[in-house]
């Protein structure tokens, strides 16, 4: 993805000088309390805060902070004028963009303590997705979606939260979810990610057509990203039995074929989870 030197967008909120302790642990106990975390819908910042993890208090922002802040600001810059473009052709309204609040070990956020734990969330109380840089590490070295692209994914994933915030969507489905058993709340969840899976498809088809920086290799990079982050995926990689019941955001060929068929369509009519036979 070229993406040095272009505009950044003015909706970042950097808490990192200003951020808390750092929580650190390695291997596959990462791996299970990100999959616990981020893909559970539970902040485990307790569960990495004993047992032996140590955490510490640097808010040094290094060479390599820095180059992701700048990464993010490129990405979210994309998905403004995309989106802005897109509500007004395909949806015939205007389109409010979302902050994106880049952070460092840990802060706070309406919806609840975010952490290295939580992974990247987005809060719709306060319209802000929240992300430490640091997740591209995780995603890179423990889960092994390597790749400019599979981090320019998540952020797309995360604004396709905003995305269905602003059209009444994820309102309406966390109203349900709140009504329903824990199994039916799940399955709901899945349709909500999944569908935001196929939004972030439709963002880097506009983002080839419109500005031309994708590169050989890049859309396999988010594929194989989304892949990697199927709930299948992750828990058979924290030694667990896969448990549908339990599946909050879809397996890992569910996302990919999602994602897959917003770059194929383009159309966001094509992204409707919660009308489809067949996820």
């Amino acid at each position: 993805m070229k993406w040095q030197g272009r505009r950044g967008s003015r909706n970042i909120e950097d808490r990192r000088r200003a951020g808390g302790g750092k929580a650190q642990v390695g291997g596959l106990g990462l791996l299970a309390i990100l999959a616990i975390g981020y893909f559970m819908g539970v902040d485990v910042t307790p569960l990495l805060q004993g047992g032996g993890v140590t955490s510490g208090g640097s808010t040094e922002i290094t060479e390599a902070d820095r180059q992701a802040g700048e990464f993010v600001s490129v990405t979210l810059a994309d998905t403004e004028e995309v989106w802005a473009d897109l509500f007004r052709t395909q949806v015939g309204k205007d389109y409010k963009p979302a902050v994106l609040v880049l952070y460092k070990g840990v802060t706070q956020s309406p919806c609840g303590g975010a952490s290295g734990a939580t992974g990247p969330f987005y809060c719709p109380a306060d319209q802000k997705a929240y992300l430490d840089t640091a997740f591209f590490t995780t995603l890179s070295r423990q889960l092994g979606a390597k790749g400019d692209f599979a981090a320019a994914y998540v952020v797309a994933h995360e604004i396709a939260h905003h995305v269905q915030n602003v059209l009444g969507i994820l309102g309406q489905a966390n109203r349900i979810r709140q009504q329903v058993s824990q199994g039916e709340s799940n399955a709901i969840s899945v349709r909500v990610e999944l569908q935001a899976d196929c939004y972030a498809g439709i963002w880097a088809r506009e983002v080839q057509a419109r500005f031309g920086t994708l590169e050989r290799g890049d859309i396999a990079e988010a594929m194989n990203a989304a892949r990697k982050i199927g709930d299948d995926t992750l828990q058979k990689s924290a030694g667990r039995v896969p448990m549908p019941h339990t599946f909050t955001h879809g397996t890992s060929e569910q996302r990919a074929r999602w994602f897959e068929r917003g770059f194929e369509t383009g159309d966001m009519r094509a992204c409707d989870t919660f009308s489809a036979d067949r996820l």
